[in-house]
Formats: C-alpha cells, sequence, structure tokens
C-alpha cells in the first residue's frame, strides 16, 4: 500500500505548487499550469503596479495627506495590488481545480471563451486597461506638473529628450505629464456620456418596441428629428448656449448619441415581444415594467454592449473635436484636444506637441474598435 500513498502525496504537492508560486508571485501559478495568456497578463500587471510603488515610493508616502487626487491614486495602487494577488489566487486555487460540467456553460462563458481567443480584442483590451489606470495613477506616474508654468524662455519648445520624454509645449509644461492627466479627462467624458446615452437610448427603445402603436410612433418620430440635426452643429449649439465645464461637455454628447442605439434595442424589441417568455409573463400577470427592465432588455445586452465599446471611441473624439474649437473643458485643464489645437501653429517647429496627443487619441480610438469588433464576433450565435 505505499506506493498509491507516495503517488497521492506527490499529486497533492503538484497541485499545491501553482497556488505556493501564485502566493508568491501572481500569474507565475497559471504559467505553471499552461495558462499562458492569463499567466502573462498577471505577471504583467503585477510587475507594472509594483514598478509604480517603487518608482513613485517618495510622493507614495505623503500622498493619503496630499489632494483628492493623491488619494485616489494611492487607493487605486493598492486595491489593484491586492484584487490582483487575491483574484490570480482565487483563480488558481479554486476555478482550476473546479471541472467543467459539459453543457452547462452558459452562453456568456462560451462568448467570454471565444473573446480571448481573438487576439487583436485581447490587445485592444489590455491597451485600454493600461490607460485607464495610468489615468488613475497619474500623480504617481507624471514626471512633472502638468500646469506648472516656469521659465518660458528657456523651456518652451524643448524637443523629446532625456529630460522631457515628449518634449514641452509653448509653455514649457511637459508633454508627456500633460498627456497622463489629459486621459483623465478624455477617458472619463467617454465613458460617463456613453453610459449616458446608453441609457436613455435603450429604454426609449425598449418602451418603444415593446409598447407599439401611437407610442412607438410618437418616439421613434422624436428619434428621427435628433438624428435630422448635424451633431457636430447641435453639440457646438449646445455648449455655445451654457458655460463649457466638465458637466455640460458630459451631458450634451450624452444626450446627443442615444439615437443609434434607441434603433438597435427597437428592432430586437420587436421581434422579442412575441416570443413565448414574454406571453408566459403576460399569462402570470407580470407588469410591463417587469417585462421591459427584467426579462427583454437582458436579452438585448449583446448588441448594446457592441454598441457601448464602440460608441466610446466616438465620444473621445467628438470631445477632442470640441476641445480643437475651445468649446470644450477649459484651460488650464489638459485635454487631448485641447494639446493637439494647442501645437496647430507650430507644427513644423514643434512637431511634437500636437503629434503624440494625436496618436494617443487613435490608439485609444483603435483599441475600443478591436474590443467592439471582438464582442460582436463573440455575441454572434450565427458565427458559433
Amino acid at each position: 500500500m505505499p506506493l498509491p500513498t507516495r503517488a497521492s502525496a506527490m499529486t497533492e504537492a503538484r497541485g499545491r505548487t501553482p497556488i505556493l508560486a501564485t502566493t508568491l508571485l501572481p500569474g507565475l501559478g497559471h504559467l505553471l499550469i499552461g495558462s499562458r495568456a492569463s499567466g502573462s497578463g498577471l505577471l504583467a500587471a503585477w510587475l507594472a503596479l509594483s514598478g509604480t510603488a517603487v518608482f513613485a515610493r517618495d510622493r507614495i508616502r505623503v500622498a493619503w495627506s496630499g489632494s483628492l487626487d493623491d488619494r485616489i491614486a494611492l487607493v487605486t495602487l493598492v486595491a489593484g495590488l491586492v484584487l490582483l494577488w487575491g483574484g490570480a489566487l482565487y483563480d488558481v486555487a479554486v476555478r482550476r481545480r473546479r471541472p467543467r460540467q459539459p453543457g452547462g456553460d452558459s452562453q456568456w462563458a462560451i462568448a467570454g471563451r471565444r473573446f480571448r481567443r481573438s487576439l487583436p480584442a485581447l490587445a485592444g483590451l489590455w491597451i485600454l486597461g493600461a490607460l485607464y489606470l495610468a489615468a488613475l495613477l497619474a500623480p504617481f506616474l507624471s514626471p512633472y506638473d502638468p500646469i506648472a508654468l516656469s521659465n518660458i524662455v528657456e523651456t518652451s519648445y524643448l524637443p523629446p529628450s532625456f529630460e522631457h520624454w515628449l518634449g514641452t509645449d509653448r509653455f514649457g509644461r511637459d508633454v508627456l505629464s500633460r498627456i497622463i492627466f489629459g486621459a483623465r479627462i478624455s477617458l472619463a467624458v467617454g465613458f460617463i456620456a456613453t453610459a449616458i446615452s446608453i441609457t436613455v437610448g435603450t429604454l426609449i427603445g425598449a418602451v418603444a418596441g415593446y409598447a407599439g402603436g401611437p407610442i412607438d410612433g410618437a418616439l421613434m418620430r422624436f428619434t428621427d428629428m435628433v438624428l435630422s440635426f448635424p451633431r457636430l452643429v447641435l453639440l457646438l449649439l449646445m455648449v455655445a448656449l451654457f458655460e463649457p465645464s466638465l458637466t455640460v461637455i458630459v451631458l450634451v454628447l450624452g444626450l446627443t448619441q442615444w439615437p443609434g442605439t434607441t434603433r438597435i434595442v427597437r428592432g430586437d424589441v420587436l421581434s422579442l415581444r412575441e416570443r413565448e417568455f414574454i406571453q408566459a409573463g403576460r399569462a402570470l400577470g407580470f407588469s410591463h415594467g417587469r417585462l421591459v427592465l427584467r426579462h427583454l432588455i437582458p436579452n438585448v445586452m449583446a448588441p448594446i454592449i457592441v454598441t457601448a465599446t464602440l460608441g466610446i471611441g466616438n465620444t473621445i473624439v467628438l470631445e477632442a473635436s470640441l476641445s480643437f474649437l475651445s468649446l470644450g473643458v477649459p484651460p488650464p485643464t489638459p485635454t487631448w484636444g485641447e494639446m493637439v489645437a494647442g501645437g496647430r501653429d507650430n507644427l513644423i517647429g514643434a512637431w511634437w506637441v500636437s503629434t503624440f496627443p494625436g496618436l494617443v487619441i487613435v490608439l485609444v480610438v483603435l483599441a475600443f474598435n478591436l474590443v467592439g469588433d471582438g464582442l460582436r464576433d463573440a455575441l454572434d450565435p450565427r458565427l458559433r
């Protein structure tokens, strides 16, 4: 009997090895069990956050007694390290040892596996994750104050160098620091404004498709009326009527982009409202609100998610356009569109002032499009 005992002990020891490796370094355990994509991602994220903690250790010591931005960055850094370590350990210790039940995966689990097989979509997701993380950790990552002015004569339009990696603008402000802090405005505006437009568009489309008749006609004619106005002209008109601020920009962008979502949701709801599960809900006496919110909208979430992902990139471009026209967030708050506009008067002599913020905008929009395409392919049942 000693042989089975020894074999079981060796098997148990091999099972504990990934857990111990993950405890020491998140991602290492995943690499040991053959999960290269998850292991590499977790390991890269852990090293990036740990490197940030080492690089900004002097700022971290005084962060809690500093400004609100410093506190947010500190909480983000600590929470990121804890969540990465705990999530990696849980994934190795529990999920990897849980046997997969054949035929028991949900549609979302199947879509998740399809999405993870798309390398462009994963690349876009990692780019977005890195940019959002950099925006939250901006006080720790930026080498200089993005709005501080020094000796303009000596620091104006300095080319990229080891001291200023992306050069300086006409006021001597570091371009890299302004790009990092500008990500907070551009990415936040894109996310919040798209969330508003998706919420409004989903509710209007679901009500129009479910109610039908005169309500559907009235709501869709109103949607067509909003679509008939050129969006940029409508944005300029609304911004001109109010004093430019971050709140106004978010509301204006969010309340002018919902018609596209409304049409998509209405078309899907029209086909779903006659399905058997809706008829059964009506027979059981469910209210109209419950049928719409708990049964119809969850079944049209796939196209909504894809629309939201693609819409964020479009919103960021619109915000950059407003900032380029000096109708966005007022200075000296850095935004990518304002930075591009700031270098248009000296594109030849100081090309870096507009080029690098413009490249970041292109990179973000490309990343969102890659993620949106990956989600569309993963959630489309016709491609399975």
